[in-house]
């Protein structure tokens, strides 16, 4: 019996904490979440907008060498900076240029015929949902770790919430009970929390570590590649698309776990750098690069993701786990659903205290009657 008080007030005061956070950052946090689970499918979201970016499948794959001769082609005084698979198998190849005037573009090129398929403006709902979601449009010094921070209040959400529910794991599958709205929405707030708490750790954890990066603990780069023919004062011309077909043959003999995801040719069209995913895991397509001489077919570096120091590795983690970027369809249809619920606790939560409230305003009235009378 001595006890007994002392833990139902510890359980009210995480109760209080969970409220008190859920009522001020509901909003904000609400927000965040909707603009990162649309994120997960903001390529897809372009697709629908641009029909630039709509492919048929075929047969046959052009090489990289042929479509980046065809953005060459089609835009002989652009700059190319980078070519990029395509997302899936009916989305066209994307090339990033920079035109005359500075401006970036997105050039699409049709990987089965290797055919350019049109031009786009750089800031599409990708680029809009991202860097909402990343630093609220602010500038990146002060927007990141702002919205990096919600990081720990979602963490002590998550803390409190398993000390309010009492055996939790035993919520899995209790059904929401609606015999009255509070009642209702608590249930399938407190389902909703069940099923979503890995999902909670996972952004919670992973925001935590961009905080980190903005505050200065980011993980040292690695060296980036020394290409022929990329210095500053390099005149820009065309690479040559055999010497790019060479080098991917070459890499694909010498690294043949390689999956290419993008290619950079040089300045000057002289080197070029390869990059995608091989033996390491969760890491981005740039942690695995191989650099090239165009000019005579010579691997220059080498770089696997294997070979990343820890600080190195947990911070190419990050991307991939935080938006489900390391599976196809289906891993992003999972973080999509999850954030979705996490969106959905964040409104319901506050919706829950507000019937809370209600209900306290009714009882006080009513037991005012009652004295009154």
């Amino acid at each position: 019996m001595p006890t007994q008080p002392h833990k139902a007030g510890g359980r009210r005061r995480w109760f209080d904490l969970h409220s008190w956070i859920g009522l001020k950052l509901c909003l904000f946090m609400g927000f965040i979440c909707l603009t990162g689970t649309l994120a997960v499918f903001a390529q897809e979201i372009d697709w629908l907008v641009h029909a630039e970016m709509r492919v048929t499948p075929g047969e046959q794959r052009a090489s990289w060498g042929q479509m980046v001769d065809a953005v060459q082609r089609a835009h002989p005084d652009w700059s190319l900076q980078g070519l990029a698979a395509p997302h899936a198998s009916r989305f066209a190849a994307k090339a990033q240029v920079r035109t005359n005037d500075g401006r970036l573009r997105f050039v699409w090129v049709d990987p089965y015929t290797g055919k350019v398929t049109g031009d786009t403006h750089w800031f599409n709902a990708h680029r809009f949902l991202r860097n909402t979601h990343r630093h609220l449009m602010l500038p990146v010094k002060y927007g990141v770790p702002l919205v990096a921070a919600l990081s720990i209040p979602l963490l002590l959400s998550l803390v409190s919430s398993l000390f309010i529910y009492k055996r939790w794991w035993r919520g899995f599958f209790s059904w929401p009970r609606g015999d009255r709205p509070r009642r209702l929405w608590g249930d399938i707030h407190r389902l909703l929390g069940v099923w979503s708490l890995w999902f909670v750790a996972l952004i919670a954890v992973t925001g935590g570590w961009y905080l980190v990066e903005s505050l200065g603990g980011k993980a040292t780069p690695p060296s980036k590649i020394s290409l022929p023919g990329d210095g500053k004062g390099e005149k820009a011309a065309p690479a040559d698309p055999v010497a790019i077909d060479r080098a991917v043959a070459e890499l694909a003999k010498r690294w043949p776990e390689l999956s290419v995801a993008g290619v950079q040719p040089s300045a000057a069209g002289q080197g070029i750098l390869i990059d995608g995913q091989a033996q390491a895991w969760l890491v981005r397509d740039r942690a695995n690069v191989a650099g090239f001489d165009l000019r005579d077919g010579r691997l220059l570096e080498l770089q696997d993701g294997r070979e990343m120091s820890v600080h190195q590795r947990i911070a190419e983690m990050a991307d991939p786990l935080h938006f489900g970027s390391f599976g196809g369809w289906q891993v992003r249809l999972l973080w999509f659903l999850f954030g979705a619920a996490l969106t959905a606790l964040s409104f319901t939560g506050v919706y829950l205290y507000g019937l809370r409230v209600a209900d306290i305003l009714r009882s006080a009235r009513k037991r005012g009657r009652h004295e009154s009378t």
